[in-house]
């Protein structure tokens, strides 16, 4: 028996969290480094969340522009999908380890940013590697498990990235006593750059993209990504066009009141960095936890229930967190808030990754998340104009959360993956 199949132990997860089923050392190391990758990512994307009120002040950002901020950074969302796309054509393997060196190189760079413009621009192009390294983690994720376990591998990756977050929130609660402010959580943040050596000898290309590549190897590349567009939309337009639509109307409702909930506890409720992270990081394990948990039960009832049933409980316990609650409603809202939106992130992935062929995964999950990510910018700009008629946030992305009832229509109209092979979901 070779040593990448040698039975996988999974021990840096707690018991109950670890996979349904048996697998092979290579599948849990190609988990623990694409894990790795996505908790660097999930770090650099969510350092301005937390420090937004220190970086508003230093820059000099007006309260009704902070959302549309955000909506600059997302606009790096067009080029991700067309990065994240081509590893259709290149390779998983090749495109993960330049999108991790990219946002290594950027978000060392935005540490460094002088002013506004500068500082919009280097995060831009952070978020353009960020966004393409975690879409390719959820598809390199997929194409190495069995139909049994892929729900639980999609829950574990997203828990492996908001863990990042969590890191994040842990050093912004010590931004008092790190050098430089702000701008020491993004030097923090160039770690991933340590990892590129070590992917380049340890991360294997996955299984499925090697064999498709054997098949169409002596296809241009030219020819190929014409014929992969145009076969997309024609093969599957019903599919194509409710996955777009549930990940659309999910970012939107979402991107408001997952961006501002550490500015809304500071601002509204007087926070201090250090309160945050005493509701953040406890909360945050407990999110987790939860996350892997349903990600695995979406592998035993179904991925559409469970979607529909953690995508409502998202929209309403951001509702009433927004809605001015506090005492000790806040930090249990916040929970239920943290958990929902980022399972129900995980899950709409998923489904994008389960319902087409290995031949055109990439692009869709890149198509995915450039409309999720592109109507999360739609609603923070919008956000920033309804702060300015209500004069305050919280209302503003209460209305926002309107389009929830769109993605649960959408969801009824998905077909139904859990238990199936992705070969079956295609056939």
């Amino acid at each position: 028996m070779s040593a990448d199949n040698t039975p996988a132990k999974f021990r840096w997860l707690p018991p109950g969290l670890r996979p349904p089923e048996k697998m092979v050392w290579r599948q849990e190391r190609v988990f623990l480094l694409v894990g790795a990758a996505a908790f660097f990512a999930g770090y650099d994307q969510n350092v301005f969340g937390f420090a937004a009120p220190q970086i508003q002040a230093s820059l000099h950002i007006p309260e009704n522009e902070l959302g549309l901020t955000v909506s600059y950074f997302r606009l790096a969302a067009i080029v991700a999908m067309l990065l994240a796309a081509s590893a259709d054509l290149v390779g998983r393997r090749r495109l993960l380890l330049i999108t991790i060196c990219g946002q290594g190189l950027f978000t060392f760079a935005t540490a460094f940013a002088p002013d506004y413009a500068s500082f919009v621009w280097a995060q831009g192009l952070t978020r353009v590697f960020g966004y393409a390294e975690e879409m390719l983690c959820f598809v390199v994720i997929a194409e190495e498990v069995s139909q049994s376990s892929r729900g639980w591998a999609n829950g574990t990756i997203s828990a492996l990235y908001y863990l990042g977050a969590g890191i994040a929130s842990l050093m912004f609660g010590m931004i008092s006593f790190l050098p430089y402010d702000w701008r020491a959580l993004y030097i923090i943040g160039t770690a991933p750059l340590l990892l590129v050596a070590y992917l380049r000898r340890r991360l294997p290309e996955t299984q499925a993209f090697v064999a498709k590549e054997s098949v169409s190897k002596a296809r241009s590349k030219l020819r190929e990504t014409k014929a992969l567009l145009h076969d997309l939309v024609h093969q599957y337009p019903a599919r194509l066009f409710t996955i777009l639509v549930a990940a659309g109307a999910f970012g939107f409702a979402m991107s408001s009141a997952s961006v501002l909930q550490s500015k809304y506890l500071q601002s509204v409720f007087h926070y201090s960095p250090l309160d945050v992270n005493l509701t953040v990081i406890p909360g945050g394990f407990v999110g987790l936890g939860l996350a892997i948990a349903s990600g695995k039960l979406s592998d035993r009832i179904g991925r559409k229930k469970l979607t529909f049933a953690i995508v409502t409980l998202a929209g309403c316990a951001f509702a009433l967190f927004y809605s001015g609650i506090g005492g000790v409603w806040l930090p249990i809202l916040w929970i239920i808030s943290f958990f929902g939106f980022f399972s129900g992130d995980a899950l709409i992935a998923g489904f994008a990754l389960e319902i087409v062929p290995t031949n055109y995964r990439a692009t869709v999950s890149g198509l995915r998340y450039l409309v999720e990510i592109g109507m999360g910018a739609v609603a923070l700009g919008l956000e920033g104009r309804l702060y300015d008629h209500f004069q305050a946030h919280g209302p503003a992305v209460q209305l926002l959360l309107c389009s929830i009832p769109i993605t649960l229509i959408a969801i009824c109209f998905l077909p139904e993956p859990a238990g199936k092979t992705l070969e079956e979901m295609t056939a």
